[in-house]
């Protein structure tokens, strides 16, 4: 009886998912009016003023209609977002989403355990491997902890899948395979793809009912490492998921066509765990420049990533590594979670394995070979070239700012989220001398399966402390005064964002209902003011905190004349990964990176002149 409390007494990772709350509908008179007043900065008094009608006219009109409909959607389900998000935001996209949606980031190891060094690959993708397999093994009895906000519990689905989780390519929708089953589900896939030198190698996480140990992991690695590196290279099939969608599709049925065997084979890599990828590259890499390991992340040979998997875990000839996943399963925080308990773990023992060396008679890797004929090897050449066409336009700098971080800003009583989001406001204000509309991730986790909202951070109030910053005639007092009403207003929206109580998931739920029921497009979707200020996917600046840990992630931008901007926050440093397209004359990541620099000093330079 006694250790049924004790176990019971324990939480586990998914049971207060039934009773979390289903995700609201906000007023229709509150979306609009916070709606008007994010748009006021792009708008000269004319333009405001046409907008203003337009969206008055369909508060009284069709807006009021369709939110109705709305609501009676939302009486049948406990999130009434969740499944058109997940295809207006990822499944529906057409282009080649593991160039342009995909998210990754550095591993941290270099700062202290692992700092580059030649000959260590093998050695520390079984270390790493296995502290993420322990994971595995935690979430599958439920004793990953439950994640809350204050004493608030949030939502942990997405957690499930980290694991056994790909995207599978359709011909006008994709769709996401999820094959991860809790110890109280059921059976759960358990082995591991390894891609390397355009091969394709699979083997089993669990020998004889116990996992495997890092020096059996290494057996398995060091086999397939041999054989690739002793053999011809093969094919390259992974890299045909770096394709637009509607291609890849056809190329993938083409191959199962080619011979039934072949979906044998893409089913075993939709369901394993995860990827372990073996690249041949040695990133240069520093804790104050990520540069190079981050962008080889994001955009490294795509023979050896598997794009549409969920999680590809990729281990550089130098040892330095880096995780790069399919953004449509989950959001970028249950990753990071995920890889700070690993990094927990490698500094716990050191970077080291310090158990036992003994390797059990393991069955050696198997070979995944797929049948191909001239047109796949064809289409696999024609892929890579057009590949490495898009990737080379990409700019991306990531680096670290060390004067000061977190600590400092919480001593002077700031937000330090939104004290790296007012800089970035201030550095594209003075780079491109107008507003940068700005797409800022909230997260909506408190209610049943919930996932972002989009906080607009270009603010009238952000806009009028830029221009102050900008005026000498300003007085250092009237730029604070500004800025703290700056402050203000980011901070209730990010908190109205984190209560559902944001405006652009409404607005998009709306016309979406138009689009079901065949109406036209409403004329507030079609004015300028939605476009300009960022509505439909135009956000100039597209940003994330990615936490106030060590790791720090990445994504590339949104529009051609954009950036990616995505920031981690740290007790004494703010590391930043901006990115852009050198193919746009207008923007350029590295001086966007140094003018934000500058803004913090700006920023921190106001609150110590206003002591004095």
């Amino acid at each position: 009886m006694e250790k049924q409390v004790l176990e019971s007494s324990e939480e586990r990772t998914f049971q207060y998912q039934d009773s979390l709350p289903s995700l609201p509908v906000p007023p229709l008179d509150e979306s609009l009016s916070k709606y008007l007043d994010a748009v006021k900065p792009f708008l000269n008094q004319e333009e405001y003023q046409r907008t203003e009608d337009i969206v008055k006219k369909f508060e009284n009109g069709i807006g009021k209609e369709l939110h109705q409909k709305l609501l009676e959607r939302a009486k049948t389900r406990r999130n009434w977002l969740e499944d058109w998000w997940l295809n207006v935001a990822y499944l529906d996209l057409r282009i080649a989403t593991q160039i342009h949606c995909n998210m990754g980031g550095p591993g941290p190891y270099i700062e202290h355990y692992w700092p580059p060094k030649d000959g260590t690959q093998i050695e520390r993708a079984c270390i790493n491997t296995w502290h993420t397999l322990n994971y595995w093994t935690l979430l599958r009895a439920e004793k990953v902890a439950i994640e809350r906000s204050g004493n608030t519990v949030l939502d942990m689905n997405q957690f499930r899948m980290l694991f056994c989780t790909c995207k599978i390519p359709g011909v006008t929708r994709d769709s996401i395979g999820s094959y991860f089953k809790t110890e109280a589900e059921g059976e759960c896939p358990s082995h591991l793809i390894v891609l390397c030198r355009g091969r394709v190698f699979a083997f089993d996480a669990i020998h004889e009912g116990n996992m495997v140990t890092p020096p059996e992991i290494f057996r398995q690695l060091t086999y397939i490492q041999k054989r690739c590196h002793s053999e011809p290279e093969g094919p390259g099939v992974a890299a045909l998921t770096s394709n637009e969608r509607t291609k890849w599709a056809e190329l993938r049925q083409y191959l199962i066509d080619l011979d039934p065997k072949n979906l044998t084979l893409l089913e075993k890599i939709q369901r394993s765990l995860f990827v372990i990828c073996l690249d041949d590259s040695s990133p240069h890499a520093t804790p104050e420049d990520y540069t190079e390991l981050t962008r080889l992340g994001l955009t490294g040979d795509p023979t050896v990533r598997w794009g549409d998997k969920s999680y590809n875990s990729i281990f550089f000839s130098n040892g330095t590594c880096s995780a790069f996943c399919d953004h449509s399963p989950f959001d970028a925080m249950a990753l990071i979670t995920m890889l700070s308990y690993v990094e927990k773990k490698i500094i716990e023992n050191e970077g080291k394995w310090k158990g036992s060396d003994k390797v059990r008679d393991i069955p050696v890797p198997e070979e995944l070979v797929f049948t191909v004929d001239q047109k796949i090897q064809d289409e696999i050449g024609c892929t890579k070239e057009l590949y490495y066409k898009k990737v080379s336009d990409l700019q991306l700098v990531n680096y670290a700012f060390t004067s000061f971080g977190k600590a400092l800003i919480r001593k002077k009583k700031l937000h330090p989220d939104t004290f790296v989001q007012l800089a970035l406001q201030l550095a594209y204000y003075k780079c491109h001398g107008r507003p940068g509309c700005c797409y800022e991730t909230a997260m909506t986790r408190r209610f049943y399966h919930g996932r972002t909202e989009t906080v607009r951070s270009c603010t009238v109030e952000a806009v009028e402390w830029c221009k102050s910053m900008l005026d000498p005639s300003d007085s250092t007092y009237q730029q604070l005064q500004l800025m703290h009403q700056a402050f203000a207003k980011h901070n209730k929206m990010r908190k109205d964002c984190e209560n559902g109580k944001g405006f652009d998931r409404h607005l998009l739920g709306l016309l979406l209902i138009a689009q079901e029921q065949g109406l036209p497009e409403p004329e507030l979707y079609v004015d300028n003011a939605f476009t300009a200020s960022g509505g439909g996917g135009n956000f100039v600046l597209s940003t994330s905190l990615t936490g106030y840990t060590r790791l720090s992630g990445s994504a590339l931008p949104m529009v051609h004349h954009g950036y990616g901007f995505f920031y981690a926050i740290r007790d004494d440093r703010i590391i930043v990964s901006c990115s852009s397209w050198k193919s746009c004359p207008e923007t350029d990541a590295e001086m966007l990176c140094r003018t934000v620099f500058q803004c913090f000093q700006d920023m921190l330079q106001l609150t110590v002149a206003a002591q004095l």
